[in-house]
């Protein structure tokens, strides 16, 4: 055979070898992407990344909100994050256990007029009675003033009177001040913190006296930032007076 009809004969089997390996190769591009699609779909299903949709429970109206077995029990309205729509702060009972603890939920307002849910705690408001069924504050309201929830407690008794703020900064909801009076046997004490500024300040009124003095002790602490979520009012005071007393 010449070398020029040997050529023809060689170009014709590079081309089916190429054309076969064309093929071979398409094949396993194919069956390469199909593995590429499922591979996410397996991984988000055994790692979800979306939270609880609890997170995103939006209303109409407050009711909306009240857990099976609970009621509303206080009830405010205000601008708490400073957009301009009103929120709510709702503090729950449960119907049929007056004794166990009650929550506070923070509802936002949105553009449509409907609410979200945004920060809930089981904390920030006291039960009602106690073990023995004594009642620990009367009366009690909450109100939202200037961008900030307010929650008054009083009592004349052992309890005394328990004031504290929150305040939403940076969409945190932060307590920013605490405040108590109580009257004792032969005195009356007072204190007023500011735990973001670490500022507490201690009044002492002598009442065995005929003009009642009053001592006022200041002291600087540690600031602190306590969160609605897990804070307790009547906790974070009680820490306080034990820093005054060094304990």
């Amino acid at each position: 055979m010449t070398l020029k009809k040997f050529f023809p004969i060689l170009a014709l089997c590079l081309l089916l070898i190429y054309s076969c390996r064309k093929d071979k190769k398409t094949q396993d591009t194919d069956h390469t992407k199909t593995s590429v699609v499922k591979t996410p779909a397996k991984d988000t299903l055994s790692t979800p990344s979306v939270p609880q949709a609890e997170s995103f429970k939006t209303g109409i109206k407050a009711e909306d909100f009240v857990p099976d077995g609970y009621e509303i029990q206080y009830d405010a309205e205000g601008d708490l994050n400073q957009d301009g729509l009103s929120d709510r702060a709702l503090v729950l009972r449960k119907k049929k256990d007056t004794v166990s603890g009650r929550k506070m939920l923070i509802l936002l307002g949105n553009q449509d007029k409907t609410y979200r849910l945004d920060k809930t705690s089981d904390t920030a408001f006291p039960a009602e009675y106690n073990e023995y069924g004594y009642k620990m504050h009367d009366p009690e309201d909450i109100s939202i003033t200037k961008g900030e929830l307010q929650i008054n407690l009083y009592d004349i008794g052992p309890n005394g009177n328990l004031f504290s703020k929150f305040k939403y900064l940076n969409g945190a909801f932060i307590l920013t001040y605490v405040e108590t009076y109580n009257m004792g046997a032969g005195a009356h004490s007072a204190l007023y913190y500011e735990p973001m500024k670490g500022k507490l300040i201690h009044e002492m009124t002598n009442t065995m006296e005929e003009d009642m003095p009053t001592e006022s002790k200041k002291i600087i602490l540690k600031k602190e930032r306590f969160l609605f979520e897990n804070t307790s009012p009547d906790e974070v005071a009680a820490n306080a007076y034990n820093n005054i007393h060094g304990e």
